[in-house]
């Protein structure tokens, strides 16, 4: 049986981003027979209608990369009570035209961290988003993990392991669903 596919992302383009270290650390906690890739979606231009239809290289290759992905896995960071502008230009690039999107009908999961209140309240707007993409979203396990700063260390890598295990329930998860789903 061939490996399932996750592309993941993470809505943060700081070096340091506790986000993108742990989709990161989601590569090493990958369930077997499935694999994780990584997109950083720094090279994605602000999104411009006028060219959703003629996107830029930079454009087209996500929209590739997410078609051949069978699932998506996004950690997504809190601004202002919301989800990041950059996460927002992503989903705004991959989702035009709407008619042709490959967001459409692709698990996916989302987990964040952030501060004294995870990124529950990103991760309940960004699920609104996908109601209206027809992108189904995983509903349990959530994973938005409060004060990300004590889970990680100074390089980087996440070293608290309840949380360690919520992702890595995560995945089980989001591998089993995609499964069913997809009928893989």
């Amino acid at each position: 049986m061939a490996n399932l596919h996750i592309l993941g992302f993470s809505g943060s383009l700081r070096k340091k981003s506790y986000n993108s270290a742990g989709l990161r650390e989601a590569q090493t906690l990958v369930p077997e027979g499935a694999e994780l890739e990584i997109f950083e979606l720094d090279a994605l231009p602000p999104f411009n209608q006028d060219y959703e239809n003629d996107p830029p290289e930079p454009v087209r290759i996500f929209k590739e990369k997410i078609r051949q992905a069978d699932a998506l896995l996004m950690a997504v960071p809190e601004y202002n009570y919301s989800f990041s502008g950059v996460l927002k230009n992503a989903i705004d690039w991959a989702s035009r035209p709407i008619t042709t999107t490959p967001m459409r009908g692709k698990p996916t999961a989302i987990m964040g961290f952030g501060g004294k209140y995870g990124t529950v309240r990103a991760q309940l707007q960004l699920r609104q988003v996908f109601l209206f993409l027809d992108t189904p979203v995983l509903m349990k396990p959530e994973v938005y993990v409060i004060n990300a700063w004590e889970k990680f260390d100074s390089e980087g890598n996440l070293i608290d392991e309840p949380t360690r295990q919520q992702v890595a329930t995560l995945l089980q998860a989001l591998v089993e669903w995609t499964h069913l789903h997809t009928r893989l």
